[in-house]
């Protein structure tokens, strides 16, 4: 048993998929800060500002994971090789259409979703409560964003009216 009473030879399976966010989060982050950077357009005003807020949560987000990882005795990865090599979210690359950015991150939102909710199944094992406080308030907090910006998503791409 650690400090905090758990099994340490179980929560490290927690610890491999905390590690697994992580590195998604860190490619995450990355996407929408080329986006930040590269947006123009009709849409400029929407999502410039919606790409720097996603993003700044992101940055926090991350920093809550390795420590949570630290809080469990484990170590979080910690270089752009570890992350490139364990993230199944890819770097996006050149994109200049803003559709086409709000599509890739919400295909990145469904990464992160399915990781944390791998995290809370695992953390529920070993009765982590710690980690599944954690997580999910951001899977919340995720679920909530890809709402709003499927929102947005469908109705620039489809032309839906406002009322029905």
């Amino acid at each position: 048993m650690n400090y905090l009473g758990l099994n340490q030879e179980q929560v490290a399976n927690t610890g491999k998929a905390l590690n697994q966010l992580l590195a998604n989060y860190q490619l995450y982050y990355q996407n929408l800060r080329n986006f930040h950077w590269n947006i123009s357009g009709e849409n400029f005003f929407d999502l410039h500002e919606k790409f720097e807020e996603l993003y700044e949560d992101a940055r926090l987000k991350i920093d809550e994971i390795a420590e949570r990882l630290l809080t469990l005795r484990l170590r979080p990865l910690s270089t752009i090789s570890a992350y490139l090599e364990s993230a199944k979210i890819e770097e996006a690359g050149k994109v200049m259409d803003s559709h086409k950015m709000v599509k890739t991150i919400l295909e990145n939102h469904q990464v992160l979703i399915a990781d944390m909710r791998t995290i809370i199944s695992r953390a529920g094992e070993v009765e982590d409560e710690g980690t599944i406080d954690m997580i999910g308030g951001f899977l919340s907090e995720m679920e909530k964003k890809s709402w709003m910006l499927d929102a947005w998503h469908a109705r620039t791409e489809k032309s839906i009216p406002a009322e029905v």
